[in-house]
């Protein structure tokens, strides 16, 4: 069955919502949108569980399906408590100015994570707490010896900020969904506690990493001192987050979530949600790893100079694929066009949505809305485009 369409577009590409339902030679258009997880829709499933919830004043307490939702994803986690909040980037700044409590401290994080480069600047902006970037290694990772060197610069000193914080991101989507080794982490536990810093994880995609290491999620939040966890992007739900800790460091978060406005009355039908989402994870996630898998393999069969892809650095959802020739605003705009020619070639018409990465690549993300078929036919769609393209 074709899915429904989106009202969407990629930067540059205004397309009028008539557009989107128009057939090419009787051929209804069929949209794949791979442009992030967070895109998906509640299933029936979840739909139903939302106006089923039993609900109550949260900011009072008193939510039972909250309560629910973050004891079991306490247990999941391995930690003390959680506490529900509307985004996970919230639950980041929530987590910043839980560990950095004097302005001026320091937090040392990976210049391309999403806590640095996507959330407004909010810990320098809000919490008062200067960044510290330090480069991303392929992997998403950091360098040992470089981490080691910052967290050390400023010790004794009066000059430097003080080092509080170091912010991993699990997994690191600049780096194309990569997962973080959990000898990795105790590393960087290891060193950040013995030089008197904490340690946050921002696992917005968490459960992807543990799926794609077939660990438990604890086994990742283990060697860390707090932790957000993400309902609206693989899992589905369409809002909502955690942030998780030591019981007294969540009773400081409740402060926090209070004092930046993130405090919710009768959350329960979202929470409902994100308990769907949960106990679908095992079963949805590997399927999205699988298609990214089968797309990158697919793609790299093409054989194409213009877009390259290396299968074997597709760990989880996402697929980063590198492009030569063309910038890669105008890719992203060839892969959403149909036009007759399209029809008469392949039988059908498909517009792939996707965003510009870098300068030299674009991003491609799996989720639940995105099927087999759906990931066969952006392929085809991606060939018939560089067919196109060829002198």
């Amino acid at each position: 069955m074709l899915c429904s369409l989106f009202r969407a577009t990629v930067p540059g590409l205004r397309v009028p919502w008539a557009q989107w339902s128009r057939n090419w030679a009787g051929v209804p258009a069929h949209v794949v949108d791979l442009r992030s997880d967070t895109v998906t829709r509640p299933g029936p499933a979840m739909r139903r569980a939302m106006a089923e919830a039993v609900v109550g004043d949260d900011d009072y307490g008193e939510d039972p399906t909250v309560h629910e939702l973050q004891e079991k994803a306490a247990e999941l986690l391995g930690v003390e408590r959680t506490l529900f909040v509307p985004t996970n980037t919230m639950a980041n700044l929530i987590s910043v100015m839980g560990h950095c409590r004097r302005r001026g401290s320091q937090v040392l994080l990976g210049q391309e994570c999403h806590l640095h480069v996507y959330e407004q600047g909010g810990v320098a902006q809000i919490a008062g707490v200067h960044s510290h970037p330090l480069p991303d290694l392929p992997h998403g990772t950091l360098d040992l010896n470089e981490l080691e060197r910052a967290l050390t610069r400023g010790s004794g000193s009066s000059y430097h900020p003080v080092c509080e914080l170091v912010c991993l991101e699990n997994t690191h989507s600049s780096a194309g969904g990569r997962v973080l080794p959990v000898d990795y982490l105790r590393q960087v536990c290891l060193l950040a506690h013995t030089h008197g810093a904490r340690v946050h994880m921002d696992g917005a995609r968490l459960m992807n990493a543990a799926v794609a290491l077939r660990i438990p999620p604890a086994r990742l939040v283990e060697h860390c001192d707090s932790v957000s966890f993400c309902f609206s992007k693989g899992l589905g739900a369409p809002v909502g987050a955690l942030v998780g800790g030591s019981k007294d460091f969540i009773g400081e978060a409740w402060r926090l979530r209070k004092a930046l406005g993130g405090g919710m009355r009768q959350a329960g039908v979202l929470a409902a949600a994100a308990l769907v989402g949960l106990a679908e994870a095992e079963e949805v996630l590997p399927r999205d790893h699988e298609n990214a898998q089968r797309f990158a393999k697919g793609l790299q069969d093409l054989a194409s100079p213009i877009c390259s892809v290396d299968p074997a650095t597709v760990e989880t959802n996402m697929v980063l694929v590198q492009v030569a020739g063309l910038p890669p605003l105008e890719l992203c705009q060839r892969l959403q066009a149909v036009s007759a020619e399209e029809v008469a070639q392949t039988g059908c018409a498909v517009r792939v949505l996707l965003f510009p990465w870098t300068e030299q690549s674009v991003r491609a993300v799996w989720h639940r809305d995105v099927s087999a078929q759906d990931t066969e036919l952006a392929l085809k769609k991606w060939e018939f485009v560089l067919r196109q393209l060829r002198p």
